[in-house]
């Protein structure tokens, strides 16, 4: 199967696209929501969960894993893929295909990333997006309330506006030709009516569930090994550590269909 890794829902959104564009190939989403959010923990913190449930993926019969997490992507991957990979194993994330793509969206060479606080301390994007074109310039603002108001279905409601507002002028105020804003965290595509509100309409709006299941098609298509390996029943399976009955509720809004899952075991 090909595993799929959130801290929470936000995956789910990834996954979503994943089946849109692949759906011949069996899924596993396994959803660290006892110890969401992981998006102000440390690093060593980060690591630890990140490991634990790539481990336990690979062991439920997975050979390809995504971690469908900015923060665990920033924090975590490039040491799982050093230090703790058999060379069967493949773990990817989600930050590169967004930074690959970015370019071919701005015309000044501004471009904005809204995240995490973990994400955007980690200089994952202005790192990854200055390996594909140096000229470019990133400026990040980290928006700590948007994923408590969409994990609490508060997303839709006129509070949320408040924070929706602040976060984006917070980050045009940096530069106003910003012409590009990438969304670097999962959970942000269900805000995106408040974000267009409040963003001038010259400006782009990137998610990266599309780029994302792109990506991982083509990663597919150059490594046929890999995809040989892979189940194509189309199956859907979904762990949490956390409680089913509280995950199904909730998946179902960033999946679009509704969800089934298991309790698997809590790593603590």
């Amino acid at each position: 199967m090909i595993g799929v890794f959130d801290s929470g829902y936000g995956g789910l959104t990834v996954l979503k696209e994943f089946v849109k564009l692949a759906p011949e190939y069996d899924y596993l989403y396994l959803g660290d929501n006892a110890r969401t959010p992981y998006g102000t923990r440390s690093f060593e913190t980060v690591y630890k969960y990140t490991l634990e449930c790539v481990k336990h993926l690979f062991d439920s019969g997975c050979r390809l894993i995504i971690l469908a997490c900015n923060t665990a992507s920033a924090k975590a991957l490039r040491s799982i893929q050093q230090n703790d990979l058999q060379p069967h194993q493949r773990v990817l994330g989600v930050i590169r295909p967004s930074a690959e793509v970015i370019e071919k969206y701005t015309q000044s060479g501004a471009v904005g990333v809204l995240g995490t606080v973990g994400t955007v301390q980690s200089l994952s994007y202005p790192i990854e997006i200055a390996k594909i074109n140096p000229q470019i310039q990133v400026f990040q603002e980290a928006c700590p309330m948007w994923v408590p108001l969409v994990e609490n279905n508060e997303y839709q409601n006129d509070g949320a506006d408040f924070f929706v507002r602040k976060h984006i002028d917070n980050l045009l105020r940096q530069n106003p030709d910003i012409d590009v804003i990438m969304l670097a965290c999962t959970h942000y595509p269900l805000l995106i009516d408040k974000i267009r509100k409040y963003t001038p309409a010259r400006v782009k709006i990137l998610s990266q569930g599309s780029i994302v299941a792109q990506s991982l098609l083509d990663y597919l298509q150059r490594h046929t090994k890999m995809n040989n390996q892979l189940t194509k029943n189309g199956l859907r399976k979904f762990i949490t550590t956390d409680s089913p009955e509280m995950f199904d509720k909730y998946a179902t809004i960033f999946f679009g269909e509704n969800v089934k899952s298991e309790k698997t075991f809590q790593f603590f």
